[in-house]
């Protein structure tokens, strides 16, 4: 609860010092798209920071990318890492969840003294970042998320999560709710991130269908009992 009121503060402290974004957001309501400011991003990456995993979080516009940094400690080597992701393609549907990520402008460096294996190599050049997908792609226990990966791109299917693909209650309400909207696509300006959805993206008989198939009982099985 008290991290809901402290998001709600800071809500409420933006709007008052960007008044203009209340009529932006109501535009963007009546054309499914959904604004969200870097401001408010940094704000979760600060939320993000006191777990300890990462430190000095930043995300920045690169439109219509977003510029991501962070601070991160890999096999006991301190890094700064840092690169612009570009969304290429979105497909959310009963069948796979799929965002297209191109990885451009990558920059890894040691950030303090190191005398792992991993530091030595990143500290020599030798590592081609320009071809991050390529590099992903010969991973050995790569995450079961990634469909494909080679070049710049990298393609995550969030319906290879086993907690997700293989729940049939979870399918059965992404199915529903694809069929009445879906993600359609993300970009940035200098401001926001916008994020663009899609109605009825196979036909209202599909979405009735869903209704009809799934309905009200598909979303009951999730919700908390009692």
């Amino acid at each position: 609860m008290a991290n809901a009121q402290v998001a709600l503060e800071a809500a409420r402290d933006y709007l008052r010092r960007n008044p203009n974004e209340i009529p932006r957001a109501i535009r963007n309501a009546l054309g499914l798209r959904l604004g969200v400011p870097f401001e408010a991003l940094r704000w979760l990456a600060r939320q993000a920071e006191q777990s300890g995993t990462v430190r000095d979080l930043q995300i920045d516009p690169a439109p219509p990318g977003v510029r991501v940094g962070a601070q991160v400690d890999a096999m006991g080597t301190p890094l700064r890492v840092a690169a612009t992701l570009f969304f290429d393609r979105i497909v959310f549907n009963e069948e796979e969840l799929l965002i297209a990520l191109r990885v451009e402008d990558i920059a890894l460096k040691v950030d303090g003294e190191s005398k792992s294996p991993l530091g030595a190599v990143i500290q020599s050049g030798v590592l081609d970042l320009s071809n991050i997908g390529t590099l992903v792609g010969y991973l050995p226990n790569r995450p079961a998320i990634i469909a494909e990966a080679g070049n710049n791109r990298v393609v995550l299917d969030l319906m290879r999560e086993p907690k997700i693909g293989r729940n049939d209650d979870v399918r059965r309400v992404i199915a529903l709710i694809t069929s009445i909207v879906t993600l359609s696509g993300v970009q940035s300006d200098d401001g926001h991130v916008d994020i663009a959805f899609r109605a009825f993206p196979s036909g209202m008989r599909k979405a009735v269908r869903s209704v009809r198939r799934y309905g009200i009982p598909a979303v009951a099985k999730l919700l908390p009992r009692g």
